[in-house]
């Protein structure tokens, strides 16, 4: 029988290639994300058949309601849950706007524990919890104070989970990539930060980073299919950070 799968964040970046490698790999998958057209492309391209695509708004009750629904309809059980939900959008601390800076908490943070809650009862035993955060949730950009925290917060959520789920052999870790080429890397003005002189300057020219480039999703994608696969087996309330060496050096 077939494993399943489900990517949060399926449509684009480090969630559609993880669902093309479980795809690959010969893996059922149920991807969800808040763009209809761009997550239906995404899932009609995947090798194999019989993949779903279902639309979620992770801060909207109803969608994960219905995200369940799916689960239990086209997939019964299930193996494994990726969550790469994320959105990055500057906000300052003292902004006027409150709501704005505490968007990166309720889709980041509250989605994801919302939707652990609904799909969790129906993992199998045994199964893998796979979320995305990012270097940020220790490191510090001006702007990025409610984006730190959402990922510092998913990381303790995951150790919770590695230690609340051990008596059913679930196994929870966290990846933290660093500068990814993905939509996420296009700012409000329309340029990819990872190909400005900015990041040429400050990353590569000054060995910041000390593999000299930014990494591709797939190079992600790679390690949360290694932590679903049997050779993690032992793995459990870990961070394994993908960065290129960035968090090594001064």
């Amino acid at each position: 029988m077939r494993k399943k799968v489900i990517v949060l964040g399926a449509s684009s970046g480090i969630g559609k290639a993880t669902a093309q490698r479980f795809a690959k790999e010969g893996w059922q998958v149920m991807g969800a994300a808040p763009e209809a057209v761009l997550l239906q492309n995404a899932v009609n391209d995947l090798e194999g058949e019989g993949h779903q695509a279902v639309l979620l708004d992770v801060t909207s009750d109803d969608h994960i309601d219905a995200l369940k629904e799916h689960v239990q309809k086209k997939f019964g059980h299930f193996d494994v849950l990726i969550n790469s939900v994320g959105i990055s959008k500057g906000q300052p601390l003292l902004a006027p706007d409150f709501d704005a800076w505490d968007r990166s908490l309720q889709v980041m943070l509250y989605g994801a524990v919302k939707v652990c809650r609904a799909l969790i009862p129906l993992m199998n035993d045994g199964g893998r919890i796979v979320h995305i955060t990012s270097i940020h949730y220790e490191r510090v950009a001006p702007g990025s104070s409610s984006y730190g925290m959402a990922k510092a917060a998913i990381t303790q959520f995951t150790r919770s989970l590695a230690v609340e789920l051990a008596p059913r052999n679930i196994l929870a870790n966290a990846i933290a990539p660093g500068f990814i080429f993905t939509p996420m890397s296009i700012k409000g003005d329309g340029k990819n930060e990872l190909d400005s002189e900015w990041f040429k300057e400050n990353y590569v020219k000054h060995n910041h980073l000390p593999l000299k480039r930014a990494g591709q999703p797939e190079e992600v994608a790679g390690v949360a299919y290694f932590l679903a696969g049997p050779d993690a087996s032992y793995i459990t309330g870990s961070v394994v950070t993908v960065d290129g060496g960035l968090t090594i050096t001064f």
